[in-house]
């Protein structure tokens, strides 16, 4: 049965006409962006099969257009709509990161990251600097690798630190490889990074490694 076919109060535009954006569940959000099913599939159908392809909300909302447009059932067109989507809830996140206004707490930080790194294919370094009271600065990609590997220099990380003037910084880098456990490589790296920065009184809060959906924090892992 369509959409069409439903109580008019069951459906999720209309819903999200009448009770607000905030009553929806994740499919049904999805649903409206894709305005239509497939044969076989309501749009909300479709929707949670893309919720479940990608693991969770954060791993669809990190794929990019290429990703998308291979998931069946989208189409180019449906593909386009949502990536549409998912590019505008990025320059949100962005335009408050800019402002200062997001990443205060660490569940922010995880959705931030797994936005931004959960859909890249080859490894990115990330550096997020921050003020004294733990105030986004800037959110820096300082360097990128390849499908497996990315070399990070502890040199560049200083000078990028204190062109910024930061007090305070979080690492991020993505396991394309969708396998969200730290490497003793990482382990060291992030050591090596504490111990420069401590140098010139740059704090090292956290450090994130995103695979897919998933965000592994250093901090909570005991690993700093």
């Amino acid at each position: 049965m369509g959409i069409a076919d439903w109580m008019p109060r069951e459906r999720p535009r209309e819903r999200l006409l009448a009770l607000g954006a905030g009553q929806l569940t994740d499919a049904e959000l999805i649903a409206v962006c894709l305005r239509s099913g497939v044969r076989g599939k309501s749009a909300v159908d479709l929707a949670r099969e893309l919720i479940a392809h990608y693991g969770s909300l954060g791993g669809l909302l990190g794929a990019d257009v290429a990703q998308l447009r291979r998931a069946k059932g989208l189409g180019e067109a449906k593909a386009a709509q949502l990536a549409a989507v998912l590019e505008l809830a990025r320059r949100a996140l962005r335009e408050d990161l800019r402002a200062g206004r997001a990443l205060t707490t660490p569940g922010a930080v995880r959705d931030y990251l797994r936005l931004t790194l959960g859909g890249r294919a080859h490894e990115v370094f990330v550096c997020i600097f921050m003020d004294a009271q733990h105030r986004v600065i800037r959110a820096q990609e300082l360097f990128r690798g390849t499908l497996t590997q990315t070399s990070v220099y502890p040199r560049e990380v200083v000078k990028s630190a204190l062109a910024a003037n930061a007090a305070a910084v979080i690492f991020a880098h993505n396991h394309p490889s969708g396998v969200a456990q730290p490497s003793r490589a990482d382990e060291l790296l992030t050591s090596q990074l504490r111990e420069a920065l401590a140098l010139v009184d740059v704090k090292v809060l956290d450090h994130f490694i995103v695979a897919g959906s998933q965000a592994l924090s250093f901090a909570e892992r005991g690993l700093l």
